[in-house]
C-alpha cells in the first residue's frame, strides 16, 4: 500500500491561485511537479525524525469483527481485510465475549430463516 502523503518537499512557487511546484527527490524524478494546492499539507517535524530507530508505541488495535472457526479471523478497526490475522481465542483480547457475541448473532439469524 501506498503512504497518503509523501514528503515534505519544498515548494519552488505558487502558480496561480490553486497550484503549487514543488522540489521532487530522485525517487520521485518521473512524477509532475505541480499539485494542487488542495493536496499539500504543512510539514510538521516528529520524534520520529529525530530518532528513527525508535519503536513506535501504539495502542493495539480495536477489534471490530471475528469470524468463528477453530482459530478465528480477526479484522481490526480501520484496517482493510489484508491486515486480519487468524489467532487462537485465548490469543484475543475479550476473545470469549467476541466469539459469544458472534454466535449469538448467528443463531438470531438462523431463526429467522
Amino acid at each position: 500500500m501506498r503512504d497518503s502523503f509523501v514528503g515534505p518537499f519544498t515548494i519552488i512557487k505558487l502558480i496561480g491561485k490553486n497550484s503549487v511546484e514543488v522540489m521532487l527527490t530522485e525517487e520521485f524524478s518521473r512524477k509532475h511537479p505541480v499539485s494542487p494546492v488542495s493536496l499539500v499539507k504543512p510539514y510538521l517535524q516528529t520524534e520520529e525524525g529525530k530518532f528513527p530507530s525508535r519503536k513506535k508505541n501504539l495502542t493495539p488495535p480495536e477489534i471490530v469483527e471475528v469470524e468463528d472457526s477453530p482459530r478465528p479471523v480477526i479484522r481490526f478497526k480501520n484496517q482493510t481485510a489484508d491486515k486480519d490475522k487468524r489467532l487462537a481465542e485465548d490469543a484475543i483480547p475479550d476473545g470469549n465475549l467476541h466469539l459469544r457475541r458472534l454466535r449469538a448473532s448467528r443463531s438470531t439469524e438462523q431463526s429467522y430463516l
